[in-house]
């Protein structure tokens, strides 16, 4: 019924012997479709070992902006070696990251091309084998990596799509993203006390215009806020947006799961 369109079911902060446990779990509370992401790699083949076990999983592999610089320059085209997989439903997660410092070696300026170099290889990628990227942005202030990571996605807009996950901005910067045909999801960050900017977002955005995730193991939602996050929260998210938008929990699952079914692809 609900589709986690975000999460990292091979992070270390999960033991790979209760993967099972967290996928039953998501079962038990109406999740009925995972999205796991890989973010460089070394954890490429443990996302995809994922996949291929439990049906309802699928895997989005790309090489996060913060691994850019331990990435060799051909991780992208290491990573196309797996496109035509049928577990793969999407690339990313990639993006642009100004939160976090540059690593021990490297210029700010200089980790941030090459941040913005492999986003747009990730692009290049997705239009020659016609699957769509999830795009992660943070900044310390303003918006500077969403500015820059909307304008790289404006290069090639017409020719795939992408969904800035984790949303968390305000609605006009939604509506961009939308207008230039692509996708928003939101997450835990919704349920909090103090993210009216966001709920507001979310009343706003048109249906088919976004979709939930966890970003597990990051970003519980209340009231889990503060614990480990896993994929059986999204019914946390979903609840908690459903009757934002006066809609019952079956409708609102129905039409953002159908929203990631067009997006990811789903074989």
């Amino acid at each position: 019924m609900i589709t986690d369109s975000h999460a990292h079911l091979a992070s270390h902060r999960f033991k790979p012997d209760e993967v099972a446990d967290l996928v039953q779990r998501a079962a038990d509370a109406g999740v009925s479709r995972i999205v796991t992401l890989a973010t460089c790699l070394e954890d490429l083949g443990a996302n995809l070992e994922i996949a291929g076990r439990f049906p309802s999983v699928h895997a989005c592999i790309g090489i996060h902006p913060c691994d850019v610089h331990s990435a060799p320059d051909d991780a992208v085209e290491r990573i196309a070696a797996h496109v035509a997989d049928p577990r793969v439903c999407a690339l990313g997660e990639t993006g642009l990251d100004y939160y976090h410092p540059a690593p021990d070696g490297w210029e700010e300026e200089v980790f941030r091309e090459r941040q913005r170099v492999f986003l747009r290889a990730h692009f290049e990628l997705a239009v020659k084998c016609g699957l769509n990227v999830v795009i992660h942005t943070r900044d310390k202030s303003g918006a500077g990596s969403f500015e820059d990571a909307l304008a790289i996605y404006k290069e090639y807009a017409s020719r795939t799509r992408a969904v800035f996950h984790c949303f968390i901005g305000a609605w006009e910067n939604a509506a961009r993203v939308l207008e230039a045909g692509g996708l928003v999801s939101f997450g835990g960050v919704a349920t909090f006390k103090n993210a009216a900017e966001v709920r507001e977002t979310v009343a706003r955005c048109p249906d088919g215009g976004f979709m939930l995730e966890t970003d597990s193991p990051y970003l519980a939602p209340e009231p889990h806020r503060g614990q480990r996050n896993e994929p059986a929260y999204v019914r946390h998210v979903a609840e908690r947006l459903a009757a934002l938008r006066g809609k019952s929990l079956e409708e609102f699952a129905a039409s953002t799961s159908a929203t990631a079914a067009e997006f990811f692809h789903f074989r």
